[in-house]
């Protein structure tokens, strides 16, 4: 093991809970359970106020603590799995795309290019960041929210095709008490792993409440980093990965702790500040490779070290009172986010040059060869700051209010040094060691709005619903891209003659800005059939922002919009629970993202796609026997031909407008179908509450790429089922599991991708003996684990 320490202070901590827990006295009815029963009414926040699940009139799935909990949820990849509208695409821990409903064109997520389609929500903040959302640890999370379908009007730009809210439990006045656990598990081909948990929740007085959590997790690696050589082609110069050679390189540690205050100051108002942060460290690639060299299960060979840090820290606060008999909430919070990287790009090196001869450009300065072996050393340093005030009317009146101003700024300083050991001064990029390209840029994106939705009781039965949201956004791109110049570069679009503006750039060669003011809308209709049963129709835009193309010769890409028309159902028949929606998406002016000349992505308002799908969720319960089963299905496609650049008459003939993908392509990375069924059993065992429970989910077939050459260079991503099982007892106190993740075994892949241009890594020189190197990411192997915790 490469790990220097393990973080002995959280470990001791949560030791010392478990340990406080034999000697504690009170137990009372736990926030934690707040939820989490499929009995129990599901309170959610998915109108920005408190609503019974049942009553809401939209799409929402929505897992308490005790559910989170019986799943074997840890991290961000595990809600996805019982989220049938969502899909996930990750890289690695901490690293992750989120798609609803079939909203993806299959955008390489670069950090110069589109916001993501989905919005993440810890609490009221919001988290989402260019390059995927934060990969929370699930431990004393009151509840996980999924709001499917645009939620422009009262969350904005940031959630398009929908919102993940995570919501954690609140302090709570009313007494003493907390939880401890620690898990231990295997992982199938590899090492073992555990899992230390703990939270005190204490009253300070009668009015104020602390809440102080602490988590501590070690993933056991299932990748080897197997033998291999290359020769390059040019200078003959031949490469080993014998240093890095390991079993189970893949391993990861993930930590972290909140602490959450809240203070009544009187019968109406309550301040609730929170402070929480993580640390999550990753070795080595969490993909197979399919190669000539290797094509094993869970294999790769990797000729530099790979591994990542995501750091961030989160400070929040909310206040809520009255105001008279309406309801005001103002919440603002500050999030920093550090990851640093480390990427082999040998691939590109050594296919570039047995194609076109590129190791001839570097040498040393005495004039000799060096190994064109590349690797990728990146620093991304985020902030986001972010403050709302809404105001509610009461909601008990016929006619009601929502509404606000909101306000976000969040900045994206971008490191990526593109690194060949010992070239010559003359091709290293000035100010740093051996860079053959560095990108040093400052991205700003900034969000400004007032909404509002006003509800009216038409009837007993009969809600109308209308809603606005008043935007702009104002975003940001200035530093530095490309090779030292000059240098090995004359290509005019990395000149540079402006000082640097961003600080450990050599100068600024991007300064480039766009803007614009717009308003989206929403109707909703509600008809309450009875007590246990409505139906509603929608039709809601979302919208996500325009951007910066940093290459000079491109004007900026305009912001996206997506319209829903949605008729949905919510009922309860006794025992049973039958939720639904079928919907039609239209996607417009698609920000289509792709790497074009001189392998620099671009971003282009391409064209628009339509999504016809339906959802469905079910749920029994009788006595100590529960159902739930979910599914999801989308007929996602693009409706007109996909040029490089948009047109009215859609032409991809004329000079420079080049055809990618024909009208009637399936839209990319979402499968048609996708499900899942839990069945759950709980009965007396003596004094005990024992259960045994079997979970099984589907993700069917998906096109790996929008468009067709580059998709057929890749392949298709095959469907796959995993089950889960779990057997275990508790009692008022103590609570034993053991439990067992994809039970069987199946390799299911989420991602696939090569290191440069798929004709190039993928398909070198169109079908060369020189083979392609692709990299699968694959789902976690079978886990089989035992869990204890003790209540307090």
């Amino acid at each position: 093991m490469r790990k220097t320490h393990r973080n002995i202070y959280i470990r001791t901590a949560v030791a010392t809970l478990m340990a406080s827990s034999a000697i504690a006295t009170s137990n009372p009815v736990l926030a934690q359970t707040a939820g989490g029963s499929d009995t129990d009414e599901i309170v959610v926040t998915a109108q920005k106020r408190e609503q019974n699940l049942q009553d809401v009139p939209i799409a929402i799935t929505a897992m308490g603590t005790e559910k989170l909990d019986q799943l074997q949820v840890n991290e961000f990849a595990d809600v996805v799995k019982f989220l049938p509208s969502v899909t996930i695409q990750q890289a690695g821990p901490g690293f992750a795309q989120v798609y609803f409903r079939g909203v993806a064109s299959g955008e390489n997520a670069n950090h110069s290019t589109s916001l993501p389609t989905v919005g993440t929500y810890l609490d009221e903040m919001p988290i989402t960041t260019i390059q995927g959302a934060l990969d929370i640890h699930a431990y004393d999370l009151a509840r996980v929210e999924a709001l499917a379908g645009p939620q422009g009007t009262l969350y904005g730009a940031s959630s398009m095709a929908g919102t993940l809210k995570l919501v954690t439990n609140a302090p709570d006045p009313s007494g003493f008490y907390g939880n401890a656990g620690v898990e231990i598990n295997n992982v199938a081909h590899g090492d073992f792993g555990s899992v230390f948990e703990g939270f005190i929740n204490a009253p300070l007085g009668e009015r104020a409440a602390l809440r102080l959590v602490g988590w501590y997790r070690d993933d056991g690696g299932y990748i080897d980093n197997i033998p291999g050589s290359r020769t390059y082609a040019t200078s003959g110069i031949t490469q080993n990965n014998a240093a890095l050679v390991e079993k189970n390189y893949n391993d990861a540690e993930t930590y972290g702790a909140r602490l959450a205050l809240g203070i009544d100051l009187n019968d109406s108002w309550t301040i609730k500040p929170t402070l929480m942060g993580q640390v999550q460290k990753a070795e080595g690639s969490y993909a197979r490779e399919r190669s000539g060299q290797n094509s094993g299960d869970y294999q790769i060979v990797q000729y530099n070290p790979e591994s990542s840090k995501d750091k961030w820290l989160q400070a929040a606060m909310t206040i809520e009172g009255k105001i008279g008999n309406w309801d005001m909430t103002l919440t603002g919070g500050h999030l920093r986010r550090k990851t640093t990287t480390e990427s082999d790009y040998s691939d590109y090196g050594y296919f570039y040059d047995a194609l076109a001869g590129y190791g001839a450009y570097w040498y040393d300065n005495a004039g000799d060869p060096v190994s064109p072996n590349q690797y990728i050393q990146g620093i991304d340093r985020y902030r986001r700051s972010f403050g709302e005030f809404r105001v509610s009317s009461p909601q008990d009146a016929s006619l009601r209010f929502i509404g606000g101003l909101f306000w976000q700024r969040q900045t994206h300083n971008i490191e990526q040094n593109y690194i060949i050991d010992n070239i010559a001064d003359s091709l290293t990029v000035a100010g740093t060691d051996s860079n053959i390209w560095l990108t040093k840029q400052l991205r700003t994106d900034r969000d400004y709005a007032a909404f509002g939705e006003l509800s009216f009781d038409v009837t007993d039965k009969l809600t109308l619903t209308g809603g606005a949201r008043l935007y702009k956004y104002d975003n940001s791109l200035v530093g530095f891209f490309g090779f030292q110049n000059p240098g090995y570069s004359s290509n005019p679009i990395y000149l540079c003659t402006v000082a640097p503006q961003v600080a450990g750039s050599p100068c600024t060669n991007v300064d480039k800005s766009t803007s614009d003011t717009d308003a989206i809308y929403k109707v909703n209709a509600t008809y309450k059939i009875n007590d246990d049963a409505l139906v509603y129709a929608t039709w809601s835009r979302g919208f996500r922002p325009g951007g910066v193309n940093r290459r000079g010769t491109l004007p900026p890409y305009g912001p996206d919009e997506l319209d829903n028309y949605e008729l949905g159902w919510k009922t309860t028949f006794g025992a049973f629970r039958f939720n639904g929606a079928v919907y039609q998406l239209d996607w417009n002016n698609i920000q289509l993202s792709f790497l074009g000349a001189n392998g620099l992505t671009e971003v282009r308002n391409a064209g628009i796609a339509r999504i016809r799908g339906v959802e469905m969720d079910v749920g029994y319960r009788a006595g100590g026997f529960s159902l739930n089963a979910g599914m999801s299905y989308n007929d996602a496609e693009i409706r007109r031909d996909f040029c490089v650049i948009a047109n009215a008459n859609y032409d991809c003939t004329t000079a420079g407008n080049a055809l990618l993908a024909p009208s009637g392509s399936r839209l990319p990375v979402t499968p048609k179908f996708k499900g899942n069924v839990v069945a759950r059993y709980e009965f007396p065992v003596s004094d005990w509450n024992g259960h045994i429970q079997l979970a099984a989910n589907h993700t069917g077939s998906r096109r790996s790429d929008l468009r067709p050459v580059q998709a057929a260079i890749k392949g298709g991503l095959a469907s796959y089922t995993t089950v889960d099982f779990s057997l275990g007892v508790k009692n008022d106190l103590w609570s034993i599991e053991a439990f067992a993740t994809n039970l069987f075994d199946e390799l299911g892949v989420v991602n696939t991708g090569v290191s440069c241009l798929e004709t190039v890594c993928g398909d070198p020189g169109g079908g060369s003996a020189l083979g392609g190197t692709f990299y699968d990411t694959i789902i976690k192997p079978r886990v089989i684990g035992l869990k204890f915790s003790r209540d307090f």
